[in-house]
């Protein structure tokens, strides 16, 4: 059911594409204009939110789709971002950034299967990792790596934070679910 909420995600989705197209343009500018419209589509990731709950238009649809959009947005502007920055010391930590959202999804789907999906709720530190992460995406979708060392040197640092912060993240959504990860014959041998 597409609703105002819906349809802000499904910009969402349809921003990607744009923001690839212009970070490979051949334009003056076009770096700053890739990094202008993944900034609009982080930020939409807030009105949507904000929208499904102002206009009571929260649904089962949304919830869906809404971390289908973050997932996508972001997964696919760091493989974009691997194209210029391909070195073992920016592979690395998208690869963590990546691997962990992978990884927190199919918890945040076992523990839905089984009643237990507000045990993995978004927590505060998994905000501050999204916040660290879309600005290091921001400064480096903006930054010419061809140009001024200073700047995308920036986003390799804010990318390191990220990660760490993913994998800090991770660890306190597995430790809020491990009880409940162990199948049940585990759970009964070890009483």
């Amino acid at each position: 059911m597409t609703n105002l909420a819906n349809t802000v995600t499904l910009i969402r989705i349809a921003l990607v594409p744009v923001v690839v197209v212009l970070y490979f343009a051949q334009f003056p500018g076009h770096y700053l204009w890739a990094a202008g419209v993944f900034t609009a589509a982080s930020i939409s990731d807030w009105l949507d939110g904000y929208l499904a709950r102002r206009l009571n238009q929260t649904s089962e649809f949304g919830a869906f789709l809404d971390p289908v959009a973050d997932k996508l947005l972001v997964a696919l502007v760091l493989v974009l971002l691997v194209a210029n920055y391909s070195t073992v010391w920016f592979i690395l930590p998208v690869s963590i950034i990546v691997g962990r959202e992978i990884l927190v999804s199919a918890l945040r789907e076992w523990m839905a299967s089984r009643g237990q999906r507000d045990a993995v709720a978004v927590a505060f530190a998994g905000k501050v990792k999204t916040t660290v992460q879309m600005i290091a995406i921001i400064i480096l979708l903006a930054s010419d790596p061809a140009g001024p060392a200073i700047f995308w040197q920036a986003g390799y640092v804010l990318i390191y934070i990220a990660a760490a912060l993913s994998l800090y993240s991770m660890a306190m959504y597995f430790r809020s679910a491990w009880g409940k990860l162990a199948p049940e014959q585990d759970k009964l041998e070890g009483m």
